[in-house]
């Protein structure tokens, strides 16, 4: 059995389209998630949530004006917030 080392999840660029996340990673893959996933970035207006910058050598993604930051190990393996009336 080979077990091989884990590797990070990092964006080497981010930028939104028709309220959809997309993030090219240095793996070379491109993933997309709606805003819609996140309460803060749900209700942005357009002009702020287009203010996506990566932080920690993009492993986060930062929205400064909406005070948001997101995991983008978690956005790309869809581990969402739950909607509060279905957490514990």
């Amino acid at each position: 059995m080979v077990i091989e080392p884990k590797t990070e999840t990092v964006a080497v660029r981010g930028w939104v389209e028709a309220r959809r996340v997309c993030l090219e990673l240095a793996d070379g893959r491109g993933v997309s998630f709606p805003a819609a996933k996140y309460p803060l970035l749900a209700k942005a207006p357009q002009s702020q949530l287009e203010k996506l910058t990566l932080r920690l050598n993009g492993l986060a993604l930062r929205w400064e004006e909406l005070d948001e930051d997101i995991w983008v190990e978690d956005a790309v393996a869809g581990r969402f917030p739950r909607p509060k009336e279905f957490a514990a």
